[in-house]
């Protein structure tokens, strides 16, 4: 088991990652025998994990939520009646949430702790891939608007984040290559020696090879955990780690958050943002063709031709990475280092989307 650390002072937690499930003297470091947990996850787990997971909590009022599978439960809806739950079941602060699912799940889950009672501890256990890599580390929770994605939410800290490669042994590809979109964010923004892996071993990334697996994800998350240390609440670097994610989340939003996974609108979006890159001067041709063909390697869908600048241009406009008026993106330089910049043509995104 590898033990990894983020967040400063008070709201420092630690990151557990195994390729097994994780035994009950480890999850109950953290949870009261006096304390009820309520576990919130949604109806595409598998029976098997919820099981375990119950097995291996050492106390006598545990609850399940359950949510419906898909961004649509990212929602006030879902969010007002998780609430009721709470009250129903009269939770109080020495009470604990437990995420156990993917991104939409942790990160609801995170709202709810932060908001309910001004704030209850959570404990993430991602499933997902994503969720490993991205959405469970760094303390950013919400929901979603009809007009886009998380524009409701709070930085919030989870007590402790367990991730085990056991769990992506039922994840169907789909959700795995979402995932994987992800881990190639990383080696983008100024991990080296994950492109690196990446690029020798895509054989066993695509066959889910699991000590290869556990290198991605330790990566990853050694990228993340020291980019969200340094900057908890977005208020500078940790603006990089938003690469692509404009794009892809217009894409996600002009498909009404159906039919495309969150992966997939970010491989995409990284894509157009390494095109823009290009197109603006940062990076030479042969390293936007390393790009596509470092993620056409890996099986990733590569091809925006779908969506044009009129089609998304309402829903880029819309993104919570404005400020002033001004839209900021993040581009990579010749280094494969990103940067946030409000300085580009609009002709240049117009050609990035063709």
């Amino acid at each position: 088991m590898s033990l990894l650390k983020a967040g400063k002072g008070d709201s420092k937690y630690n990151i557990h990652i195994s390729n097994k499930i994780f035994s009950k003297n480890t999850l109950n470091k953290y949870i009261s025998n006096k304390n009820k947990v309520l576990i919130i996850t949604d109806d595409g787990m598998p029976k098997n994990h919820l099981l375990s997971l119950k097995k291996n909590i050492n106390i006598k009022n545990v609850y399940t939520y359950v949510l419906k599978k898909g961004e649509r439960s990212k929602s006030f809806n879902s969010y007002q009646k998780i609430l009721n739950e709470l009250v129903k079941l009269k939770f109080d602060r020495s009470d604990c949430l437990i995420a156990f699912g993917g991104g939409v799940v942790g990160d609801i889950t995170g709202f709810v702790a932060s908001s309910y009672l001004r704030g209850i501890k959570f404990i993430q256990i991602p499933t997902t891939l994503l969720a490993q890599v991205d959405s469970s580390v760094g303390g950013k929770t919400g929901i979603n608007l009809p007009q886009g994605k998380n524009l409701v939410g709070a930085f919030y800290n989870p007590k402790a984040v367990f991730v085990s490669t056991h769990f992506l042994n039922t994840l169907s590809m789909n959700e795995y290559k979402s995932g994987l979109g992800e881990v190639v964010k990383y080696a983008l923004i100024g991990n080296k020696k994950l492109k690196g892996i990446i690029e020798k071993n895509t054989e066993k990334i695509i066959n889910k090879n699991e000590s290869i697996l556990k290198v991605l994800i330790e990566e990853s998350i050694k990228t993340k955990s020291k980019i969200v240390t340094k900057d908890e609440k977005e208020s500078g670097i940790r603006a990089i780690l938003n690469f692509g994610h404009t794009f892809g989340h217009a894409i996600e939003a002009f498909n009404n958050y159906k039919n495309i996974t969150h992966g997939a609108a970010i491989t995409l979006g990284m894509i157009i943002a390494t095109k823009l890159s290009f197109y603006e001067g940062h990076i030479k041709s042969y390293q936007l063709d390393n790009v596509v063909n470092m993620i056409d390697s890996l099986g990733l869908n590569s091809d925006h031709s779908k969506y044009s600048y009129s089609k998304l241009k309402k829903y880029i406009a819309s993104d919570k990475k404005v400020s002033n008026g001004k839209l900021n993106l993040i581009l990579i330089d010749k280094n494969f280092k990103a940067f946030k910049t409000s300085k580009f043509k609009i002709e240049n995104i117009i050609k990035s989307l063709n």
